[in-house]
C-alpha cells in the first residue's frame, strides 16, 4: 500500500517531534470541515470525509508523540 501525502507529511512532523506543526495542521482541517459545511448548493460529502480520515492520520500522529 502506498503512503498518501498526509501520512508522509505526519511521518515527517512526528519523526522531527514538532506537535506544533501537528496541532496547527489539525485546527486547519477543522477549519476547512467547517467551511465546506457553511457551503449551500454544493455537495462536499466526500471532501469533508477525506478530511476527517486526513484527522484521524494526524491524530495518531499526535498519539505517538505522547506515548
Amino acid at each position: 500500500m502506498r503512503a498518501g501525502a498526509i501520512e508522509l507529511i505526519v511521518e515527517g512532523y512526528v519523526s522531527l517531534r514538532d506537535q506544533t506543526a501537528l496541532d496547527e495542521l489539525r485546527t486547519q482541517r477543522r477549519k476547512l470541515i467547517a467551511d465546506l459545511d457553511a457551503c449551500t448548493g454544493i455537495d462536499c460529502t466526500s471532501t469533508i470525509r477525506q478530511i476527517e480520515d486526513d484527522i484521524v492520520v494526524i491524530e495518531a500522529g499526535l498519539a505517538r508523540l505522547a506515548a
